[in-house]
């Protein structure tokens, strides 16, 4: 029986997925070749990167709008750099929500003035902050939507004069939004999309072309909007796996379909997190992650019994990050209801026996 998979990244796929990408490793396309040895300039692996660009801005809402989507390597850390390197004229603005905003606002601050506009480190992290004010005269405000680690998620996103950024690794595809608000959306594919290696970065061209500096062309995004994406051999399995969780997603009914699953399954576990004494969320409840609920034992003395039974229910995935401890439970548009049914039946033999 396969394991109740709440890995935080790489994610849990679909098994119509997996079945799907491990023929196409044997024989991709009946040509007798597997995907990972056909040239990546070849007609059929061109298709694929045609079609995963497209079935991103469609799933999005943002096709005949003016951007362009790219699958890149490097993962959301490069982005961290590209989007300072191609954007950053003088100032900045960041919004540090976690560790990995935290990461980008340190590679900005190579390029130019950053100001971080407001900061929820005081409290390690557990909620959003609100009520910031925005420099007019930044040339774009960066924002993390959802912080993995940590458990948080914007539940809104400001108005604001200047280009909004938005890194969206760990839940993008997951939730209906008005994408078009942002002007570069990235997020790396091992989060809700397919295997790590690749990276979907969606951008409204109009934003590029203003810095005054010399961009390498391997981080310049305009070159790699100009090659369709095969600037460089792209990572191949990667692509097509992403490829095919998209079409899955929008089989399914996209976004909005996938959105109603993922509500489900949080109101599920966070309503027994809140009614069983023997734990407590981490995050504050107005900015909890669907995709990533953390919490922690009120009882530490608990733990050997809870790990132990967690594991007899052929469950993985759920220890917590270090920075907080605890658990995480991280749950992706491709974990089913029944696995998040599983942790809280353990989550109550815990009560039980105790």
């Amino acid at each position: 029986m396969k394991k109740h998979n709440f890995s935080a990244g790489p994610c849990i796929l679909p098994e119509s997925v997996i079945e799907k990408a491990a023929a196409a490793v044997l024989n991709f396309n009946n040509d007798n070749l597997s995907l990972i040895e056909i040239s990546h300039r070849s007609k059929p692996f061109v298709d694929v990167m045609e079609k995963a660009r497209s079935l991103a801005l469609e799933l999005l809402g943002l096709e005949n709008k003016g951007y362009q989507a790219l699958y890149l390597q490097g993962g959301a850390s490069m982005q961290f750099l590209m989007v300072a390197y191609n954007l950053l004229n003088k100032k900045a603005a960041y919004l540090d929500t976690g560790t990995w905003a935290n990461n980008a606002i340190k590679e900005a601050k190579n390029f130019g003035e950053v100001a971080v506009v407001a900061s929820s480190k005081d409290l390690n992290y557990s909620y959003i902050p609100k009520n910031y004010s925005i420099p007019t005269d930044a040339d774009y405000f960066h924002v993390t939507s959802n912080n993995t680690i940590f458990g948080t998620q914007m539940k809104e996103f400001p108005e604001t004069e200047v280009p909004l950024i938005c890194d969206m690794s760990s839940d993008i595809f997951s939730r209906q939004l008005d994408f078009s608000k942002f002007e570069l959306i990235y997020a790396g594919a091992q989060k809700n999309m397919g295997p790590a290696g690749a990276t979907l970065v969606v951008v409204k061209e109009e934003l590029l072309g203003k810095v005054s500096r010399v961009i390498p062309s391997i981080l310049d995004y305009q070159v790699h909007i100009s090659k369709e994406s095969m600037y460089n051999t792209p990572p191949v399995f990667s692509v097509y796996v992403s490829l095919l969780t998209l079409e899955w997603l929008k089989n399914l009914g996209g976004i909005p379909f996938i959105e109603t699953v993922n509500n489900q399954k949080a109101a599920l576990l966070y309503d027994e997190i809140d009614r069983n004494p023997l734990f407590v969320g981490f995050a504050a409840k107005e900015d909890r992650s669907i995709m990533n609920p953390t919490f922690n034992l009120v009882d530490e003395s608990l733990k050997s019994t809870f790990d132990a039974l967690w594991k007899e229910a052929n469950i993985s995935g759920i220890n917590g990050h270090r920075s907080v401890g605890g658990y995480r439970a991280s749950m992706y548009n491709a974990l089913p209801l029944y696995s998040v049914q599983a942790l809280v039946d353990v989550m109550q033999e815990l009560e039980k026996r105790s």
